[in-house]
């Protein structure tokens, strides 16, 4: 009896131990620009999509974050987002269009520990890439601007925001030319048992046309193993506050399985 105590009570204490590493985990998640390497795999459905909102759109986000240590307090945070989409009837007459569309990197430089007042920042570059392989699922223009991310983790709250600007410099003479702001607020609540409640929104201006994009999600997400390796899934509703007339209307959802892997 004594020695199945003694198991049970070891059992229990690898448990919590498991527990607050999966906790950790789900905090780290909770911070874009965290030292952590995870591979994203973000699917995004959206129907009544076009001015008759008659059409539909399948989004897969392939996100790799991958840091780099630059030196003893300087981190470099390489994003990277690679979708693959297949829409259909995103106007009447368009047709179905299934392939890549562009390419948006993102590095952020940033300091290892947060600031003496609980902040953690990052700057740096974003490129678009014109890697669309059909015309109406990218812009065919290469981008560049600066991109930036600000927040604060105090206790299992997680409040920030991240935002870029990217401005077209050469490609297709025959588009519209990109000068768009990109702007996500988030915030996070996570439980110690790995649980996550995100709301936030990414919100988009297009200052050509004058439009805005802004869908707000409400996400709730769950780090847990299945042997050695280590996963988030995440899904939840979004809803289209504002929309330009060829978007998105109304309600979608995002479905996100991520893979992790800590050092």
């Amino acid at each position: 009896m004594y020695r199945c105590f003694i198991a049970s009570f070891a059992f229990a204490i690898s448990c919590i131990a498991v527990a607050a590493d999966d906790s950790s985990l789900a905090k780290q998640l909770s911070n874009p620009i965290s030292d952590l390497i995870s591979l994203p795999f973000q699917h995004n459905f959206d129907n009544r999509v076009g001015p008759i909102e008659g059409g539909r759109t399948y989004r897969l986000n392939i996100q790799p974050v991958i840091p780099f240590e630059l030196t003893e307090d300087l981190n470099l945070i390489n994003r990277t987002i690679v979708p693959v989409i297949n829409q259909e009837d995103i106007f009447p007459g368009s047709g179905d269009q299934t392939g890549l569309g562009d390419t948006v990197q993102s590095l952020f430089f940033s300091p290892k520990e947060p600031t003496s007042g609980g902040v953690t920042w990052g700057v740096g570059p974003v490129f678009l890439f014109p890697t669309a392989t059909e015309p109406l699922l990218g812009a065919e223009k290469w981008g560049i601007g600066p991109t930036a991310v600000v927040l604060k983790q105090t206790g299992p709250w997680t409040i920030g925001a991240l935002a870029n600007h990217v401005w077209s410099f050469a490609g297709s003479d025959n588009r519209n030319d990109v000068n768009n702001t990109f702007i996500q607020p988030f915030l996070a609540y996570n439980t110690p048992n790995a649980w996550t409640f995100t709301l936030q929104s990414e919100t988009t201006y297009f200052w050509e046309t004058e439009v805005w994009n802004a869908p707000v999600h409400f996400l709730v997400a769950k780090v847990f193993k299945v042997g050695k390796q280590t996963y988030q899934i995440q899904a939840g509703p979004r809803y289209y506050v504002d929309s330009p007339v060829v978007g998105s209307q109304e309600w979608g959802f995002r479905l996100n399985w991520v893979m992790l892997f800590p050092k």
